[in-house]
């Protein structure tokens, strides 16, 4: 009897809560920022908030994303009956390994988009080095030609590695370094051009078969 009238009270209580309209929901994802993120945020945001559009039209954001061959989003669901879990309407096929994926790095300014570029091999500084000394270089050069162009980088350790930062200081007479607060992706407006590629790439049909035409894909995008 105990049982029983726990099961009712929850039910009544999940009952009040829905014509409240509270309803059940995933938590919202939302970078995980300590004491100290916090404050670096928030210096970030003193520093930059008396800033007028044309010192805004001076900065250049980059940033690296992950493009999958085969991707599932959790947060899809399907209505069903008890049983029909395995009809074709209500699955949603992976494979075992992801079906591979490619990393792309990319930049852009007000002025135009920047190039991207296909991260062949691991992500180390000297990879990253070479990124940043074969196409950055030249976009800044082309895109800021008094030298007073503001390059954005998140906090990744090959961003931060010795030779990197060696070669920033090399070029300060080329363009400017944004200090960067760490764990801050909603800060980069880079993320919202990964998330217009990631809709498009999956709203194409059929499937890309291989990473050869994931690649293709990407970058026609």
């Amino acid at each position: 009897m105990q049982v029983q009238a726990q099961v009712f009270r929850n039910t009544q209580v999940q009952r009040t809560l829905l014509d409240m309209g509270m309803c059940s929901r995933r938590p919202t994802r939302v970078p995980l920022l300590t004491k100290r993120h916090r404050q670096l945020r928030l210096q970030l945001s003193r520093e930059h908030r008396d800033w007028i559009i044309d010192e805004w039209k001076r900065g250049v954001w980059s940033d690296e994303s992950r493009f999958l061959n085969h991707h599932v989003d959790g947060r899809v669901r399907v209505r069903r009956l008890p049983g029909e879990q395995l009809l074709p309407s209500c699955t949603a096929g992976h494979t075992q390994v992801g079906g591979g994926g490619i990393m792309l790095w990319g930049t852009f300014s007000w002025a135009a988009l920047g190039p991207v570029v296909v991260v062949e091999q691991t992500k180390k500084a000297a990879n990253y080095l070479n990124i940043i000394a074969d196409e950055l270089h030249p976009y800044m050069a082309f895109v800021f030609l008094t030298g007073n162009g503001i390059f954005q980088q998140d906090n990744a350790p090959c961003h931060k590695a010795r030779i990197v930062l060696e070669w920033f200081e090399e070029h300060t007479d080329e363009f400017h370094f944004m200090s960067w607060p760490p764990n801050s992706p909603d800060l980069n407006p880079t993320e919202h051009i990964w998330d217009v590629m990631e809709r498009q790439l999956r709203a194409q049909t059929p499937p890309c078969p291989n990473i050869s035409t994931l690649r293709d894909r990407c970058l026609d995008i």
